[in-house]
């Protein structure tokens, strides 16, 4: 990512420390489980994910990709398996840690403060994860800065629960800009938008990669994964079914059969 003088995206005070993935890997899932009862949620999952890059996860409901971001998060602790980031285990830091070495993550719901203003809203996220600001007035100044970035600044002193459904996910992003993420889960950021707004976000996305950021999707827009996304894994039940360029998965037999149909190959 570029200087932070020169970008309105704060940069992660963070040097990734060495560890077990070679090259420009970030994010490193190896052998990962997680049961939820009789429910085998996520099975043996391998997963790398390279520095700059924009990897989607793809499958139905209930496949276990947003258990994936619950795990890396620290949301959840996996049953097996090990999480590195950065050539940091993560498998025992809790989610603030997490945030502190730069994972940041949006959710299906929006998670808004709905009475604060969207200023406030964003402030408060950047008192907390990599290099918190030093004082509330300088968070605020922050915020401000990133609300220009997403195209909110002119709403900046309305309550968050003013906003409409495509404002409060890029309010979502906002408030995960600002704890300086190199990381940054995405779930179902295009849900419920309209084919305008959901060009707006890629377009966002891609800005945010040019930052220097890697982004995690998970979503079902498969057209606007296919155009934004480097490479996509499938999961069905749990399991890592496909992983690679997103015209090859979404070729794959297995992927065609589970959720595509003939008709969406």
């Amino acid at each position: 990512m570029r200087d932070q003088a020169d970008s309105p995206v704060p940069q992660a005070a963070v040097t990734p420390s060495p560890g077990p993935a070679a090259g420009r890997v970030l994010l490193q899932l190896r052998g990962l489980c997680k049961r939820f009862g009789g429910v085998q949620a996520v099975r043996d999952l391998d997963l790398d994910v390279t520095e700059g890059e924009i990897f989607g996860l793809l499958g139905p409901n209930g496949s276990g990709k947003t258990t994936v971001f619950n795990l890396v998060a620290g949301v959840l602790p996996a049953d097996s398996g090990h999480i590195w980031f950065g050539g940091t285990l993560l498998d025992r830091l809790p989610p603030h840690r997490r945030a502190a070495l730069g994972v940041a993550r949006t959710f299906q719901l929006v998670r808004s403060l709905p009475r604060l203003s969207v200023a406030d809203n964003v402030a408060a996220a950047r008192l907390y994860g990599a290099a918190p600001a030093g004082s509330v007035d300088a968070a605020r100044r922050e915020a401000l800065q990133l609300l220009e970035w997403v195209g909110l600044r002119a709403k900046a002193e309305l309550p968050a629960g003013a906003l409409n459904l495509a404002e409060r996910r890029r309010l979502e992003v906002a408030r995960a800009l600002a704890t300086r993420p190199r990381l940054l889960l995405l779930d179902e950021p295009f849900a419920g938008l309209n084919v305008d707004e959901v060009e707006a976000e890629v377009a966002l996305f891609r800005r945010l990669r040019g930052e220097g950021l890697t982004l995690v999707l998970v979503e079902h827009n498969v057209p606007a994964l296919r155009g934004l996304c480097d490479r996509v894994a499938f999961l069905n039940s749990g399991e890592k079914v496909a992983e690679g360029r997103p015209e090859d998965v979404l070729s794959h037999p297995r992927v065609v059969e589970v959720y595509l149909g003939k008709g969406g190959a």
